[in-house]
Parts: C-alpha cells; structure tokens; sequence
C-alpha cells in the first residue's frame, strides 16, 4: 500500500511539469489570435474569482452576512475605494449584519 504514494506523486509531478513546460517548448512564436490572448489574459482573474467566491460566503455566521459584504465590496471597488477603504467597509457589513441576525 505504501509503494503507491510514490506513483501518485510521480503522476503528480509529471502531470505539473507538462502542463508547465509543453507550452514553452511547443509555442515559440508570439501568440496573435485576438481571441486566444484575451482568453489567456483573464484566465488567472476567473480561476481567483471561482476559487474565493464559496469561500466569502461561508466565511461567516451566515450566507447573507457575506453576500451582503461581497456587494457591498463590489459596490465600493466599482466606484474605486482603495482596498483597505473596501475591506474595513466589508467587514463592518458583516458586523453589522450578524448584530441583526443575531
């Protein structure tokens, strides 16, 4: 049963090592597709925005305390409060939020 922990980890690791090197040793030219850039360059916004969602929600008391602080922080970022300004703003929602629920 121990020897497999080692398959999995070599798995793993050849897995990562494709997925990072096959890019660089099979494109050499500059990529031009308008829409193959665009997609690569908000790749890393979409993955960070589906990775931190779930996790704003429950990270409080309640669903609807930290629903209320994502629109709240939304809001505050659009109109372009600095991320300090947008961060205290959110936590005092949630603050305020769980005293009602509470």
């Amino acid at each position: 049963m121990s020897h497999n922990i080692y398959i999995y980890i070599f798995v793993m690791t050849a897995v990562t090592f494709l997925i990072r090197v096959l890019p660089l040793t099979l494109i050499r030219k500059k990529i031009t597709n308008v829409t193959l850039r665009s997609f690569l360059y908000y790749v890393p916004y979409v993955t960070l925005a589906i990775m931190t969602f779930p996790a704003i929600l429950e990270a409080t008391g309640s669903m609807w305390s930290g629903l209320s602080a994502l629109i709240v922080g939304v809001l505050l970022a659009y109109f372009g409060v600095s991320l300090f300004g947008v961060a205290v703003c959110s936590c005092v929602v949630v603050f305020i939020i769980e005293l009602i629920i509470l």
